[in-house]
C-alpha cells in the first residue's frame, strides 16, 4: 500500500468534514466573503470623517496582479499570480513559490463615492482610499 495513497485520502475526508461544518454554522464573516487565499491577505478596514481607508497585505503580487472592483458599499479585491518560467540554460533546483491566487470581499459600512476611489501599492501593501458618499438628508412629504 502506497502511504501517499492513504495521506491523500486523509485530506479528503478532512475537506469534507470542514466544508460540512463551515456550511452548517453559515456565519458572516466580519470582513465579508473569505475566498480562497483570503486567509494570507491580512486587512485593515479604518474609518476616517471624509473616507475609508482599507490596506491589505499582499506579499509578493505586484500592482499589475492586483484587480479591484467596487460597487456602492463592497469592495472586492482579486489577485492572481503567474508561475514563473525558468529561462533558457536555467534550472530549478529547488521551486516553492508557485501561481497564486487570492480573492477578498469587503461589505464597507456605508455607500462610498465609486469615481473617487484611489489605490497605491507599495512594498506590498495594498491601500485603497474610498471616500465617503454624501447622505442625502431626507425629503419631507406632506401629508394631504
Amino acid at each position: 500500500m502506497n502511504p501517499f495513497t492513504e495521506l491523500q485520502r486523509f485530506f479528503e475526508r478532512m475537506s469534507e468534514q470542514y466544508d460540512e461544518t463551515a456550511e452548517a454554522w453559515s456565519f458572516d464573516e466580519p470582513f465579508g466573503e473569505l475566498a480562497l487565499g483570503a486567509e494570507s491577505m491580512a486587512t485593515d478596514l479604518v474609518e476616517r470623517d471624509e473616507a475609508y481607508v482599507v490596506a491589505v497585505d499582499l506579499p509578493g503580487f505586484e500592482r499589475d496582479d492586483v484587480d479591484i472592483q467596487v460597487t456602492d458599499s463592497t469592495l472586492r479585491i482579486d489577485a492572481e499570480r503567474e508561475t514563473e518560467v525558468a529561462e533558457e540554460g536555467e534550472r530549478y533546483v529547488r521551486r516553492e513559490r508557485q501561481e497564486q491566487s487570492a480573492h477578498r470581499s469587503i461589505e464597507l459600512p456605508a455607500e462610498v463615492e465609486k469615481d473617487e476611489v484611489t489605490a497605491t501599492m507599495e512594498n506590498g501593501v495594498l491601500t485603497i482610499t474610498l471616500p465617503r458618499a454624501e447622505v442625502e438628508e431626507a425629503h419631507h412629504i406632506e401629508i394631504e
